[in-house]
């Protein structure tokens, strides 16, 4: 079985192969997310605590967390589950997928180092790789460099150095700067509340003057209503008084 190791503090990874399977049985029948010591694999492992991420069987399906089988299931997957790229939007697709359990039947299983133990190991833990790009949003480079708001945050970007051509002099690509508060941002948001504040305004008079007018025809209707009642009244008496003439 090969044994895929990382170790995120320095950002290296490394590839082993492992023929004993007695070395590689403690992990049997453990689940992705737990815990286990390295001791198992060599001296050279000693004292260092793995978690279990994944793998892939021999026929190259990866291991699924949440299916608690250490079989391969066909799962109907969508946009948003691991183990499956929607190629269009909505589409729903039956995958094959292993269950999350470790048995005998990986070809590769997948450890991230949580703890180092006495030794260093040659190529994952003893050099660094230094982390590609720098971080983009304003709040995560003022916390990076210890910036106050007065600082400027652009003066503070992570540049990245781009393929030098032959000939030119170095080029650099620096991101754009997400979550920065600038005056034309503040002028916008003055500019929103402002138009709110006016709409809620002109709702404001708008219902008032309906009300007005509503109360205007609500008398009207009433005033007609009760002159509709006077005449009513004025003809049935005169008809009373010529009938009894």
């Amino acid at each position: 079985m090969k044994i895929n190791l990382s170790f995120p503090a320095t950002g290296c990874q490394k590839l082993i192969e492992i023929n004993d399977e007695l070395k590689v049985r403690p992990f049997y029948e453990k689940r992705m997310g737990q815990e286990v010591d390295g001791d198992s694999l060599g001296d050279e492992f000693k004292g260092y605590v793995m978690r279990i991420t994944g793998g892939n069987d021999k026929q190259g399906f990866p291991m699924k967390q949440g299916i608690l089988t250490n079989q391969r299931v066909r799962l109907l997957l969508k946009d948003g589950h691991s183990c499956y790229r929607a190629r269009r939007k909505g589409e729903r697709k039956r995958k094959s997928v292993r269950g999350c359990i470790v048995d005998s039947n990986l070809a590769v299983l997948a450890l991230a180092i949580v703890k180092k133990g006495e030794q260093d190991i040659p190529g994952l833990t003893d050099n660094t790789i230094p982390r590609r790009l720098g971080p983009k949003r304003a709040s995560k480079i003022r916390k990076l460099f210890n910036l106050t708001k007065e600082d400027d945050v652009c003066q503070y970007v992570i540049k990245r150095p781009l393929p030098l051509k032959e000939g030119k002099k170095q080029q650099y690509k620096a991101p754009k700067i997400q979550r920065l508060v600038t005056p034309g941002v503040l002028q916008r948001k003055r500019h929103k509340v402002a138009l709110k504040r006016r709409r809620a305004e002109k709702n404001r008079l708008a219902a008032a003057e309906y009300s007005k007018i509503l109360a205007q025809r609500q008398k009207e209707a009433k005033e007609a209503k009760e002159l509709k009642r006077r005449r009513s009244a004025s003809l049935r008496e005169s008809k009373r008084s010529v009938s009894s003439q």
